[in-house]
């Protein structure tokens, strides 16, 4: 290649690089949820995260986690829990003050997805509502399979 070529080449290749590594970073703190791999929270499941805490003195300051668990019908399991304690390998999510905290494994089945507080009449949950990484699941939405 000639060294025109090449001087020419250098700018374009320097801006996708740019572009590239931002949208390599990692999403570790809440204050990045605007991405496409964010988990998000409904507004029931921030009413109900209020609840908790406002009910419970106990649940205070608590986020609500979200892993993934081999089992169920579909292969995977949503597993939820009210935690105070904070990993080194937890990505953290927050919407209206409140947190929602996903292990680096379990975050990998669930990146995209959203969370919410769904009351039937046989029973309330914190559920995935969408899930990208699933394309399929049982129909009481707590287990599902993967791409």
């Amino acid at each position: 290649m000639s060294r025109h070529v090449v001087r020419q080449m250098v700018p374009l290749f320097h801006s996708r690089l740019q572009i590239l590594g931002a949208q390599l970073r990692p999403l570790s703190s809440a204050a990045e949820v605007s991405s496409p791999d964010a988990i998000h929270m409904t507004e029931n499941c921030v009413r109900r995260l209020k609840e908790l805490h406002a009910t419970e003195s106990s649940n205070k300051g608590k986020m609500l986690r979200l892993g993934v668990e081999t089992g169920g019908c579909s292969g995977f399991q949503y597993v939820f829990c009210l935690d105070d304690k904070k990993n080194s390998d937890d990505r953290f999510f927050e919407k209206d003050g409140f947190k929602l905290v996903v292990d680096n494994v379990s975050y990998d089945f669930v990146k995209g997805a959203t969370v919410d507080y769904v009351e039937e009449l046989i029973r309330s949950a914190f559920q995935v509502v969408s899930n990208p990484s699933a394309v399929g699941g049982c129909s009481c939405k707590s287990s599902f399979m993967v791409k």
